[in-house]
This record gives C-alpha cells, sequence and structure tokens, in this order.
C-alpha cells in the first residue's frame, strides 16, 4: 500500500513547485561505516531489510558508481577538504599499514589546519552544523605529528582502546583547531580519533563493544535514558534540527555503525536474520556456524540503522522542513568481508582498489529539487565538498579537486560523465601500492612496485575478473598516459621502491 504523505509535505511540495522558497537548503549528511554496496535493499539486497532508506532512494536520485577510498581515514579526509589523497598525505588508517618506509609513504593521521573543511565556509555562511559519531580526521598524538618529518620512516600507531591519557590535550584549546568546533561545527557528539566505538577494556571484545549504554566514549555526555548508539546520535541530531529549524542546518550524522565489533540491537531482530533464508546472489545470509551469527548480528545492525533514517525522516516531515532539506546518504568504503555482509556481485571488500572496496551505496533525496532516477555518472568522495559549496550558493576560491554534482539533481551532465576519476594509495594494507584511473566504463590500476597494470571494462565485467591490459595493449596505454600525465601535473609522489619515474 503507498503511504500518504503528510499534508505539510504535499504543501512544500507544491511551494517547490512554484519556487516559493529561494534559501540555501538544510542538509542532513548520513554517512555510514563501512556499508557495502549491496547491502541496501535499493541496491539489490534481499537479506538486509531497510524500507525507509529504500523509499528516500527511490524517491531520489541513486548513484550507481559513487566512489570512496578503500578505508576510512583517507575517504573521510577526501570528504572533509575535497582533496586528493596526494595532498593531504593521508593514503590510509595509519595502524593498518605494512612494510617498511621503502614500500610505503607512511600515511598522516591528522588533517592539519592548513587544509580547510567544507564545515568552515558553510558556518560562515550562516550554516548551523552539528557533528556527530564518527570523525577520524586527527591522530592520537597531533602534537608529535604536527612537528615530526615527513616523509616518516616508521608508521604512526595508536594506544590501546582503553588508555584514556590522550584525553586531557584532546579537549584542550589547543587541540580545539583538530575537533569539529574548531571547524565551525557548534557541537561535537561522539567524535575523536579512533575509528570505532569501543572504547573501553577487551576492545572488539568488551560486552557492550561502545554500541550499548554506558558508552565509555568522553566526547559523549551521559543521559538517563541511554541505551544504543545509534539511536543516542540520532536523539541529538532530531535535538539540533529542532533548536535550528529556521535554518539553515547542516546536520553531519556520521554514524559508527556498521563498523565492528558487530552488536545485535535486540535478540528478538538476532533470531529473526538467523533464521531468514539466505540471499545466493549475493552470499548475504549464506554463511554458516559463528560467520552467521556474526552477519545476523549484522544485519540487525542495519535493521537499527534503518529504523533511525527513518526518525529522521518522520522529524522532518512533521516539521515542515522536508521542502528546503536535502538527505544525502552514502558510506565511507566497502563492506568488510570478514566481519559484515558479503556481495558476490563486486570483487573484493574494504582496504581493497577492487569495486567492492570503493564503490558505496549512494543517494540523494530532496523533494521537488531532485529527478527520481539512476545515474550511471561516476562521483568520488572530492565531490562532497564543491557539491555543498554550489548548494549554500558559496563562491569558495580554495584547492578542490572534485566537482559540484548538483547538476546531476535535474539531469545528466556530459561534463561529469566524461571525465577521469582518479586514486593514489601510496602505502600499503591489503594489496601493494597503486594508482588508478576510472574513465566512462573502463578502469585501469598500475602497481607502483613493479608497474604492473590491471584493465577492466566495468559495463561487462562488473566482478573485474577478466584483466584486459595484454588483450587491449591500446586501451591500457592511453589510460595509462593521462595517468602518468596526472601525476606529473600534480607532482604526486610515489614510495622510495618504486622504479617508476612518474
Amino acid at each position: 500500500m503507498r503511504t500518504l504523505r503528510p499534508l505539510a509535505v504535499l504543501l512544500a511540495l507544491a511551494a517547490a513547485h512554484f519556487n516559493v522558497f529561494a534559501a540555501p537548503p538544510n542538509i542532513v549528511f548520513i554517512l555510514v561505516d563501512d556499508l557495502g554496496y549491496a547491502d541496501m535493499g535499493f541496491n539489490g539486497s534481499k537479506f538486509y531489510e531497510t524500507p525507509a532508506i529504500d523509499a528516500l532512494a527511490n524517491d531520489g536520485l541513486v548513484f550507481n558508481h559513487a566512489y570512496m577510498y578503500p578505508t576510512c581515514s583517507p575517504s573521510r579526509t577526501a570528504l572533509a577538504t575535497g582533496k586528493d589523497s596526494y595532498r593531504t598525505g593521508v593514503y590510509t588508517v595509519p595502524a593498518l599499514e605494512r612494510g617498511n618506509d621503502r614500500q610505503n609513504i607512511f600515511s598522516r593521521w591528522t588533517v592539519g589546519e592548513d587544509h580547510i573543511m567544507y564545515s568552515q565556509p558553510l558556518a560562515e555562511a550562516g550554516y548551523k552544523a552539528i557533528h556527530l559519531g564518527k570523525w577520524h580526521l586527527v591522530g592520537p598524538y597531533p602534537r608529535e605529528e604536527a612537528t615530526a618529518t615527513f616523509p616518516l620512516t616508521k608508521k604512526l600507531g595508536q594506544p590501546d582502546a582503553w588508555d584514556f591519557s590522550f584525553v586531557e590535550f584532546h579537549k584542550s584549546a589547543a587541540c580545539r583547531k583538530y575537533y569539529p568546533e574548531g571547524r565551525g561545527y557548534l557541537k561535537n557528539v561522539g567524535g575523536t580519533y579512533r575509528g570505532d566505538p569501543a572504547l573501553e577494556v577487551g576492545w572488539y571484545e568488551s560486552e557492550t563493544g561502545g554500541y550499548f549504554a554506558p558508552f565509555s566514549n568522553p566526547f559523549m555526555e551521559q543521559m538517563p535514558d541511554d541505551e544504543w548508539l545509534t539511536d543516542r546520535l540520532t536523539d541529538d541530531a532530531i535535538d539540533f534540527m529542532k533548536e535550528h529549524k529556521e535554518g539553515p542546518f547542516f546536520i553531519n550524522l556520521h554514524y559508527y555503525t556498521v563498523h565492528r565489533p558487530l552488536r545485535a540491537r535486540s535478540e528478538k531482530l538476532l533470531r529473526k536474520y538467523l533464521e531468514k533464508a539466505g540471499d545466493p546472489t549475493t552470499g548475504q545470509g549464506m554463511r554458516s556456524g559463528e560467520e552467521k551469527i556474526l552477519e545476523a548480528r549484522y544485519a540487525t545492525m542495519i535493521e537499527s540503522l534503518d529504523d533511525n533514517v527513518a526518525r529522521i525522516t518522520e522529524f522532518l516531515d512533521r516539521e515542515g522542513l522536508r521542502l528546503n532539506t536535502l538527505i544525502l546518504f552514502t558510506s565511507d568504503n566497502g563492506q568488510n568481508p570478514k566481519a559484515n555482509g558479503l556481495n558476490h556481485v563486486l570483487r573484493g571488500g574494504k582496504g581493497e582498489i577492487y569495486e567492492g572496496g570503493i564503490r558505496v551505496p549512494t543517494f540523494a533525496n530532496w523533494p521537488g529539487k531532485i529527478k527520481p532516477r539512476r545515474t550511471d555518472t561516476a562521483i568520488h568522495a572530492t565531490d562532497y565538498f564543491p557539491t555543498f559549496m554550489n548548494l549554500a550558493g558559496i563562491e569558495y576560491d580554495g584547492q578542490l579537486d572534485g566537482r559540484s554534482f548538483r547538476s546531476l539533481f535535474e539531469s545528466e551532465d556530459p561534463a561529469l560523465s566524461g571525465r577521469a576519476l582518479f586514486w593514489h594509495l601510496a602505502s600499503r594494507y591489503k594489496h601493494g601500492t597503486c594508482s588508478v584511473i576510472r574513465k566512462d566504463h573502463l578502469k585501469l590500476i598500475q602497481f607502483l612496485k613493479d608497474g604492473k597494470l590491471e584493465l577492466y571494462d566495468l559495463s561487462r565485467d562488473p566482478r573485474e575478473e577478466k584483466n584486459l591490459a595484454d588483450e587491449k595493449p591500446e586501451i591500457a596505454q592511453r589510460l595509462l598516459e593521462q595517468l602518468v600525465q596526472w601525476r606529473k601535473d600534480n607532482d604526486v609522489p610515489l614510495p622510495p621502491e618504486s622504479p617508476l619515474d612518474h
């Protein structure tokens, strides 16, 4: 049965048709952690249940080819700054790096003041902004990092999850510049240097995993009704929107879910997914033993995410705010196959440059302002900053590597669909260092250790099973020339062991 829209939404849509309002839109930017491309119903999942998210996606613009980096640190840095990894020096999560300083340009962790984040010009333009959830744009030791000599000879480390010796400095005025309040946000709820919520003894093996109260996060005030972290972050987002509903507001809602440690939202939901039939096409729900239990926990976390997105939408409908509110939904990298859902449709997962590691579920929903459809035009993590500037009417003249995709809200844009996208991973994690170019439906990977090439036709081979580099040498060479020229033009650094000139 079709859900009837509230009267406030119908009136808002009518007003949008006649272009009554010209104010900058409110923006709710939902970033999920480690959510895979096929983990959503709107992208084909038959195992995970996401009706509220699917409804928004199907009434909005779904990006079939939305890309991030393979891990969270470079993705979140690229999102926040609009810059490619070679400019910020953030190539992966430093604690994950493998190998020595000949094989790697060891990654930075902290994003310095010289890199402006989108929240800063938005604040200057009058947006009231809040950050909720995962931050991960500062390292545990920013003072030491600021005075270190780069390139590093040793990778950056982090303390144990239950070591709170970092807190005093991180809450000080001197460290404010690395945190949301020093970047244009009025409030930070739960954002720290860590990439997961389990700041407690036992880390992933702890009882609550950071998802159940009492929360051990030193950047969250304990509330008497706290129960589940995803619910709590949504509570604070709604409270902020209520307080600033005259707008414009910007909600940087970066949930910790569905990152490990996996916890079942409830025993009832856990039983539901343990008993549910799996999907052989994606592989979701098809595991056995302990892996089946872990995936069922993961499924409950996805359903909880969906419940909370529904709460946000219901609030905006109830308050008559949907007319002038853009909801933008995405993930920071592909799924973690060892912990979370599978996707047999795409190759690889988190940490890998293949589609399963970098292609993420993404949509934009803005009633009356977006033509509902799916687009094959590819977008990149660096595109969000310029898109936010465009939406806010800000003439930003700083360095940006991405381009606004607002034009896609109404129709296809040849200028976007015809461009090349680039990645540069100068430190090792799950595979060797590499540079990548994706243009049209073709993707070329050049591994930096030996120059080895892999070429894939994503339109015919989305699983990247057939390397065409030898079979199609002319195409491989043409893309390689563009990739090398990009590195030359931008003085992109290569690891010391690489035999390549550029």
